[in-house]
């Protein structure tokens, strides 16, 4: 299976799961379920999907802002 590019160019999947997870993606969603205006039930989803290098590379970056600003 092969996806178009505008540019007339043929991505593979393998090579878009590869950029995917080079790059990292996020799925973020909420679902509240209620009856009669009452919230019965909230469910939050987050997930990353990334190598461990990406992540390791996120969670670097993230500490180092903390660090600038003075929170750790």
């Amino acid at each position: 299976m092969a996806l178009r590019l505008a540019h007339n160019d043929e991505l593979a999947l393998a090579d878009l799961l590869d950029r995917a997870l080079n790059k990292g993606v996020v799925l973020w969603g909420e679902a509240t379920i209620s009856l009669a205006g009452v919230e019965l039930v909230y469910v939050g989803l987050k997930v990353l999907v990334a190598s461990y290098g990406t992540a390791q590379r996120f969670r670097a970056a993230a500490s180092n802002c903390l660090t600038e600003r003075g929170r750790i």
